[in-house]
């Protein structure tokens, strides 16, 4: 149940990602300006993470931690993590934001399902 629970949390537009005001983050470097010092949150679900330049994933759901790893490759965001101990396979996802604080993440490089944050 809590997997499940996750994977709505961290897909909740729970569609492909479309045209609209968000814009295609394509490196590490605007990326890390955006992120940098701020938490991603998506209040739906409790969601709080913190994205640092070392690799690091650190956050919770839900009563539970998430910790993972990440790396920019090919203009993805990829990470793996956990959330309480269960697995979040391995997946590179497009990163977009909006304005200086909302970002939206699209797992399978853009194919598949998406989930927004705000960052404070």
């Amino acid at each position: 149940m809590k997997h499940v629970i996750l994977s709505l949390a961290l897909a909740t537009a729970a569609s492909p990602a479309l045209a609209d005001s968000y814009v295609p983050v394509k490196d590490q470097a605007t990326f890390m300006s955006l992120i940098q010092g701020k938490e991603l949150r998506n209040f739906f679900y409790g969601v709080r993470l913190n994205v640092f330049e070392n690799g690091q994933i650190v956050g919770g759901a839900l009563g539970w931690d998430i910790v993972g790893n990440w790396s920019w490759q090919d203009g993805y965001f990829c990470r793996e993590m956990s959330w309480g101990g269960d697995p979040i396979p391995y997946n590179c996802q497009l990163v977009e934001a909006r304005g200086d604080d909302q970002v939206r993440f699209t797992v399978d490089r853009g194919a598949g399902d998406s989930a927004s944050f705000r960052l404070q």
